[in-house]
């Protein structure tokens, strides 16, 4: 499977010793991109359990949608 995940940040973040939770315990830094409080994994990928991998797939608005896959080659290169 695949997941188009867009992101607006432009640069890396930064973990502050506040980011960690005393009360929750262990934190978890997410995979797979669908988390609300980026880059902490929240348990979206969950939903991710039943995504077959031969499909792509965008999350928008808490719907999933598959996508047509588009595949280039280098075949129309004009030298």
């Amino acid at each position: 499977m695949s997941r188009l995940v867009e992101l607006e940040a432009t640069g890396p973040r930064k973990l502050e010793p506040s980011d960690i939770d005393d009360e929750n315990g262990d934190i978890a830094v997410c995979q797979c991109g669908l988390s609300g409080s980026f880059p902490f994994c929240d348990g979206s990928h969950r939903r991710t359990r039943d995504e077959d991998a031969e499909t792509t797939y965008v999350y928008e608005n808490g719907e999933r949608r598959e996508l047509e896959r588009v595949v280039t080659t280098d075949e129309d290169t004009v030298e």
